[in-house]
């Protein structure tokens, strides 16, 4: 299976363990969302059906208006509000039919005083426009961004109550009534609004910490990929070096010596490759330079802040990808060491490379106690087969000096080597 192939039945296998709706492929890390959002409308549906339907009677029974107006009025407010009813409960168009609704009503409070000019008004009986005034406050929660939700949800009560004491011509009788109509349709639009904030804060968090959850686990299952991967590379190697030990140790012409070389190369390359992530990269030419950069991420990754100097003339060769891959993974490894056993104490990397003669180094250094090569146990492999084998591998050369004084790491690579 190739890498890619690999990475997609990864995340196929990690979304396979979520129940799978139009919702999930609609938007994939927007599955709670998405439903809160299918259920306020579907509740804002409802609740406005209700209100809508008290209006509506109440507009169909004696009106304050003047009769020029009392049915366009009707059909300015009603047909926005039906548009929208009809949006909430099929799911479509939500947005742009309260909107429209939203937009409107205000507008139709604004003509209110010019519509009930010279009719008798009582300030006891509420018009039945005033039924109308959350399902407007209620449209902003599915229309509009947070703050000018909150701006309508005051804006529209208020607007109310002033064009109600424009049509009782600011009557003492009205103060009292509008007061009690005002700060109702206030409270009542803040619980609204905030119910609508919270429930979509929680829907966001969810979503956000399943999609982490998710991502979490294709890291796991690629991470024990990868480690059923180097078991079954591991137990390949040991008849991958028995067989080349065998065939040096029979070589007795030219061509059986180079022939046990060449096992000897294939065993050491696979060794280097065990610990290779799945993000190796192609096996293009690579500049000199980039080298740097790729330390200076893969130490990061390692939680270890370091600047790669960088000393690589214009013209230096470029190198085939899986060198420059053994360069930047053997540094890297050199990094983690100093890091681990030197806390990284003075730790400096350095990048060089010149086209006279063709060649790019690498050395990291380090201020710590030190170590002997030596005394380094055989079964401690990285130094052994993450510097050494990895460098020899592709046909670079690998140095240590240790003392009291720091450790130092050489890597270098010259053109014409395989």
């Amino acid at each position: 299976m190739t890498e890619p192939e690999s990475t997609r039945a990864i995340l196929d296998d990690a979304w396979g363990h979520i129940p799978q709706t139009r919702e999930t492929t609609a938007g994939l890390g927007s599955f709670t969302r998405l439903r809160i959002e299918r259920i306020i409308s579907i509740v804002v549906g409802l609740g406005s059906v209700a209100l809508g339907a008290q209006a509506f009677f109440a507009a169909l029974g004696p009106g304050q208006e003047s009769p020029g107006w009392h049915v366009p009025l009707m059909v300015m407010t009603f047909v926005p509000l039906a548009a929208m009813l009809v949006a909430c409960l099929a799911g479509r168009g939500v947005r742009l039919f309260a909107g429209l609704f939203a937009l409107i009503y205000p507008l139709a409070l604004i003509l209110w005083p010019i519509a009930t000019v010279g009719g008798s008004a009582d300030p006891d009986n509420q018009p039945w426009i005033w039924y109308l005034v959350n399902v407007a406050t209620v449209a902003s929660v599915l229309a509009f961004p947070l703050l000018l939700q909150i701006v309508w949800t005051a804006f529209v009560p208020i607007l109310f109550g002033v064009v109600r004491l424009i049509q009782g011509a600011f009557a003492r009788d009205y103060w009292f009534s509008v007061a009690l109509d005002v700060s109702f349709a206030l409270i009542l639009g803040g619980m609204l609004v905030t119910l609508g904030w919270v429930f979509r804060s929680v829907a966001a968090n969810v979503d956000e910490t399943r999609a982490r959850a998710v991502e979490s686990y294709a890291a796991a299952a690629a991470a024990d990929a990868a480690e059923q991967e180097r078991i079954a590379v591991a137990a390949l190697m040991h008849d991958s070096v028995l067989a080349a030990l065998i065939a040096a140790e029979r070589a007795r012409t030219p061509r059986e010596r180079t022939l046990a070389v060449a096992m000897a190369r294939e065993a050491l390359t696979r060794l280097a490759n065990t610990e290779q992530d799945s993000e190796e990269g192609s096996d293009e030419p690579r500049e000199a330079a980039s080298l740097a950069d790729d330390i200076e991420r893969a130490a990061l990754e390692l939680g270890v802040h370091v600047r790669v100097e960088r000393s690589v003339t214009e013209s230096t060769p470029s190198m085939p990808g899986r060198i420059a891959r053994a360069l930047v993974l053997a540094a890297t490894q050199a990094v983690a060491n100093a890091a681990q056993h030197a806390g990284g104490s003075g730790l400096a990397v350095t990048v060089e490379g010149s086209a006279d003669p063709a060649h790019v180094r690498i050395t990291v250094r380090d201020t710590g106690a030190g170590f002997d090569l030596d005394r380094v146990p055989h079964d401690r492999l990285g130094i052994r087969a993450s510097i050494f084998a990895r460098v020899a591998a592709v046909g670079g050369t690998s140095s240590i000096e240790s003392d009291r004084d720091g450790t130092t790491v050489q890597l270098e690579w010259r053109e014409g080597t395989p």
